[in-house]
């Protein structure tokens, strides 16, 4: 992968980006910088904006010269000095991120029609254009509008868009949305009572994996807009990234309740080595959550054997093909993992009693050290053939009891892996914070 470097410009005047409204104030009653009092880790608010969200934890947030982080607001697209953390607006109302260039400074986003920014799962997504923003200057270039289909990914060399397509749209969250979360996943049980959210989203994804819907991963080629379909199927394709380091090699998912579907997969551009990442060996085994280390050589992903039972966080390496499975505490699952860019440190962003975990004391903000359980002395004859265990040795960064994870935390490492930056409802409104990972 180019690790190549730029400048984003010695002054504020470099940024050449239109004049906006004043930004409204976050409650007066947010912190600003404070330590947490039951973990002794300092944590910022880096947002000003309520209602203001990082971006989902494998989309990349940072310039590769990792000064700046990008985030969503209401009032647009806004980038933060992580060194200072002065904000800058990118772009006005009507935009959302797609992701950061991981080569140049180019932020990759979807403008809106109409200035309303829908979310993925809203209908109408007809008029969503695919533009490239320079954050030197603010100058704003569409790329690709009139999409057939919905694009979530850019590849590492800046060259192909990637995305899903739908012969039909579906509802998966159908009725109002719900302030202060990530939607509002709404379902009637058997005794005619609504569900809790997770309930709800649970029966939600089993009713859409079983309408069978024709879908498509397609490539749109950056500069000639060339369309190419690189795999079709009636599942539920879903989760479609590519890889840090190799820009012909897409990750995708089939989505649907993860006990009921072989879900990590990985596939060429060109529709060649398509490859079922964790195949289950016991009923109710899931995995999911896949995402990719910096480095694009290892695949980690959310693994229960069986689900709600026993926790890892497993990874699996493109070229060598082995698996390490790290094992995790009830209370320590995450809906989201991450991984510092050197490979050493891990993180997770909890989950409430609620959720797959049923975990008591689980609404925390993790850092993990990996430690691999060695051999003692004597190996089995074919030990090289096997998973190799480890395990994940926990510390506690943020005490997120008051945080509702109907908004999930997508948590993402600052690229000198000394911050974790996340969202968080923990104060009411939606915000954009972070956490330093050495205690203070």
């Amino acid at each position: 992968m180019d690790k190549r470097q730029f400048l984003l410009g010695a002054a504020a005047a470099a940024f050449a980006t239109p004049v906006l409204a004043q930004t409204p104030p976050a409650k007066a009653d947010i912190p600003r910088d404070w330590i947490d009092p039951d973990t002794g880790h300092r944590i910022v608010r880096l947002s000003e904006e309520d209602g203001s969200k990082s971006l989902y934890f494998h989309d990349n947030a940072f310039t590769a010269d990792g000064k700046w982080l990008v985030f969503d607001s209401p009032s647009g697209i806004q980038m933060v000095e992580l060194a200072t953390r002065k904000l800058r607006h990118l772009t006005p109302a009507g935009y959302g991120t797609l992701m950061v260039s991981r080569t140049k400074n180019i932020c990759y986003a979807r403008k809106y029609p109409g200035g309303v920014i829908k979310t993925a799962d809203d209908a109408g997504r007809a008029g969503i254009e695919i533009v490239a923003i320079d954050m030197t200057t603010g100058k704003i270039r569409t790329i690709a509008k009139d999409i057939k289909g919905y694009v979530t990914s850019v590849n590492a060399d800046d060259t192909l868009l990637a995305g899903t397509w739908a012969e039909r749209e579906y509802q998966l969250q159908p009725g109002p949305k719900v302030g202060g979360t990530d939607g509002g996943y709404n379902a009637i049980g058997p005794d005619g009572k609504p569900l809790s959210f997770q309930a709800a989203k649970e029966v939600r994804m089993a009713e859409r994996l079983k309408q069978n819907i024709p879908m498509e991963i397609f490539t749109l080629d950056i500069k000639t807009g060339e369309r190419k379909v690189v795999t079709a199927s009636t599942d539920w394709l879903n989760h479609v990234q590519f890889s840090p380091a190799d820009p012909h090699r897409l990750m995708y998912c089939h989505e649907g309740p993860w006990h009921g579907v072989d879900r990590i997969w990985t596939i060429k551009t060109d529709g060649t080595g398509k490859e079922n990442v964790h195949k289950r060996a016991m009923n109710m085994e899931i995995a999911g959550h896949e995402f990719f280390a910096y480095d694009g050589n290892r695949i980690l992903y959310d693994l229960q054997t069986p689900r709600g039972e026993d926790f890892w966080l497993a990874s699996y390496d493109l070229t060598t093909h082995k698996r390490v499975w790290y094992h995790l505490q009830r209370n320590e699952w995450s809906v989201h993992f991450q991984v510092t860019r050197d490979g050493t440190l891990f993180a997770g962003d909890g989950g409430d009693a609620d959720m797959v975990a049923r975990a008591p004391d689980g609404k925390w903000m993790y850092l993990f050290t990996p430690e691999i359980i060695e051999d003692l002395g004597v190996s089995a004859p074919d030990a090289a053939d096997l998973v190799r265990p480890g395990v994940l040795r926990a510390t506690k960064l943020v005490n997120l009891s008051k945080h509702a994870y109907t908004t999930e935390p997508n948590l993402q490492f600052t690229p000198d892996g000394k911050w974790l930056v996340f969202r968080s409802n923990m104060h009411g409104p939606i915000h954009v914070y972070a956490v330093e990972v050495a205690k203070a």
